[in-house]
């Protein structure tokens, strides 16, 4: 970008959140320092780690904006601590990345120039490839309909990259990976829902984003490079199997409500699609049980982290909105 253009440039914050994955944590910061953008906040959330992952980045990144929160989070209170962060200094746009991933040099700038053309853009998603191997797509979008809450794997899942996903296209809905969102967005339809936890709060986000009017998009130009859940233990960890059972049902019943048969058969589904990820897993069993746990909390109205029961609610509430703003419908 030429120094003249960066003064009206809008302000990009970059928000990355980590929990003990302090050598993945400096891979990414060290990806973002090629970034072609000059009006970049870089804010990095240590939701609870016990690595030494803040004194490393306060030593070898000073110029990132550093918050320490005593305990974990989640993903969702994690990252939240960081939007809103984000927010009240004014940036134009937030870019939630996980610490697991590296981002190539033009990735923002070709997300911001999309993003700056669509006034309907509520989130704006890049191509997301395995970082090992490096041309293997993991995400080039995804589906979600609340009243089957199944929709398959992500579009492109594990398909080398021959350019087959070239131009700007709508996609259903976002992943917290790396996903670009207008300061509008937070302005109508408020931040991720903490009661979550982890897992499923992007869908939900890009649920409410949709309600409220705007398109998910995916722009293939700009790309990431993701290592794939690995602070919860791969994509089918025990951790990942309960937050998936339980987090998906509550999130189809909030915005797909239904009754009687229709809901007991969407409920069903969802958790055989479970059990069908259970036989993928290391250890089988441990995931069975996990499955189990995540569909009796669900029926619990146990939301929260597991095992604390936090918040007894039976459905999802409306996540908090920024001060000033309207209450999302």
């Amino acid at each position: 970008m030429r120094r003249e253009d960066a003064v009206t440039a809008p302000h990009v914050a970059v928000v990355i959140l980590a929990w003990n994955g302090r050598d993945d944590t400096l891979a990414c910061l060290e990806s973002l320092e090629a970034i072609e953008w000059d009006e970049l906040t870089t804010i990095v959330v240590d939701n609870g780690s016990s690595d030494g992952l803040s004194e490393v980045v306060r030593d070898r990144f000073p110029y990132v904006h550093l918050i320490s929160s005593e305990r974990n989070l989640g993903f969702a209170g994690g990252n939240n601590l960081g939007l809103r962060a984000a927010y009240e200094a004014g940036a134009d746009y937030l870019l939630v990345l996980n610490n697991d991933t590296e981002i190539d040099p033009a990735a923002i700038r070709e997300l911001v120039t999309v993003a700056e053309t669509r006034p309907d853009a509520g989130v704006l998603c890049p191509l997301i490839y395995y970082m090992d191997p490096p041309d293997v797509i993991w995400f080039a979008g995804a589906r979600f309909d609340p009243r089957k809450g199944h929709n398959g794997r992500h579009t492109g899942y594990g398909e080398r990259d021959a350019g087959q996903y070239e131009g700007v296209r709508e996609t259903g809905r976002a992943t917290g990976a790396a996903m670009l969102v207008p300061r509008r967005t937070i302005d109508e339809v408020g931040f991720l829902d903490e009661r979550l936890f982890l897992h499923v709060e992007d869908v939900e986000w890009s649920l409410r984003i949709r309600a409220a009017g705007y398109r998910v998009l995916l722009v293939p130009s700009a790309r990431v490079w993701h290592r794939v859940s690995v602070a919860a233990g791969g994509e089918h960890s025990p951790t990942i199997a309960y937050y998936a059972t339980r987090n998906t049902l509550c999130v189809s019943a909030r915005h797909a409500p239904m009754k009687g048969l229709a809901r007991l058969r969407r409920d069903l589904m969802i958790w055989l699609v479970a059990l069908v990820h259970v036989r993928r897993a290391p250890h089988p069993l441990r995931n069975l049980r996990s499955v189990m746990e995540g569909w009796r909390d669900y029926r619990a109205g146990r939301l929260g982290e597991r095992g604390t029961g936090e918040v007894p609610a039976p459905e999802l509430q409306p996540a908090l909105v920024p001060q000033g703003s309207a209450d999302p419908a």
